[in-house]
């Protein structure tokens, strides 16, 4: 079965993001700067390397932590898929944008019995999808559900700092919740486009599409908001130019600060309404969501984080039914 109910339904098949990264020869200053001084200053040493022969050691230790996630998902018993890895051909013909295969979230997203292939808009991003199409074919396509795509993104003109007019619709936007679904719009990833053509798309079937529009360092909706389970959700305020989406605004909030939000403190994963995943280094807002009685499973994903994604993003669900 494919099907997402809401970020926090019980999550029973996900697929888990690769370590692959390619850093691009010529970076982009603003593209960057949803990462910290530290990330910024490793992007431009290692322009035109990959990750995995520039860092070895670091490297290794990235995969590690996605063993560690692995590992915790299966002990509660998901069922975990693996995008390929990148083909040589994939990263010849890169470039010198670069390439990655490291965040499952963005390039494709479920919503209900949809699944849907995003369109991203950093360069390094565009071909993303390409490893996780063998997942498509195998485990999307034989089911009763639908699978489609968002048209390709326009051409942009040369030294055009937006990268032209989209659409652009990336999973770390996309929160559902019933048939409410959000799609943040900070300007570096999913803009107003890609969220007019996913209205366009889910409201044959009832779903209403609400954008919100983000401060301008946050790169998706889930670096400054996860909902852990109904009426409760842990969140930055001051990263949404026009205030908490009204369907929030009585939830229970655990606040955090925008200065937290590059550090990806909101991208924790529910496995359910009663278990949720974050980082030892959160352990203040672990510590608060188990005051609400949820199990809270912590996971070292320190490295997983200086590329600019969590948790949350380095999974993409294809069934969460409670």
């Amino acid at each position: 079965m494919i099907y997402v109910e809401s970020e926090f339904a019980r999550l029973q098949t996900v697929v888990l993001a690769e370590s692959e990264f390619g850093f691009p020869e010529v970076p982009r200053p603003e593209d960057l700067r949803f990462l910290t001084p530290e990330a910024r200053e490793e992007v431009q040493q290692f322009r035109g390397r990959d990750h995995a022969e520039a860092l070895p050691d670091v490297h290794h230790a990235w995969e590690l932590e996605r063993e560690a996630l692995k590992r915790t998902l299966e002990k509660y018993g998901v069922k975990v898929l693996h995008p390929r890895k990148l083909l040589p051909e994939e990263k010849q013909a890169a470039g010198v944008d670069g390439y990655s295969n490291f965040f499952a979230r963005d390039p494709f997203f479920t919503v209900g019995n949809s699944v849907v292939e995003g369109s991203m808009r950093f360069l390094h991003r565009r071909n993303e999808v390409l490893p996780i199409r063998a997942i498509m074919e195998q485990e999307v396509m034989p089911e009763d559900c639908h699978y489609v795509a968002v048209p390709r993104p326009a051409i942009a003109a040369p030294g055009d700092a937006t990268l032209g007019p989209g659409p652009f619709l990336e999973g770390g936007d996309v929160l559902v919740l019933g048939k409410k679904v959000l799609v943040g719009n900070s300007g570096l990833a999913s803009n107003a486009l890609g969220a007019r053509w996913l209205q366009k798309y889910l409201g044959h079937w009832g779903y209403d599409v609400e954008m919100t529009r983000l401060h301008p360092d946050i790169l998706h909706l889930d670096c400054a908001l996860g909902l852990i389970r109904e009426g409760l959700m842990v969140i930055c305020e001051d990263a949404f130019l026009d205030g908490v989406p009204s369907i929030l605004r009585n939830w229970t909030s655990i606040p955090v600060d925008l200065s937290e939000t590059g550090l990806l403190i909101t991208n924790g994963l529910p496995l359910s309404s009663s278990v949720y995943i974050t980082d030892p280094a959160f352990a203040r807002i672990g510590e608060q969501v188990a005051a609400h009685g949820v199990t809270v499973e912590y996971i070292d994903f320190r490295i997983s984080r200086s590329f600019g994604g969590s948790f949350r993003c380095s999974t993409q669900p294809l069934l969460r039914r409670d």
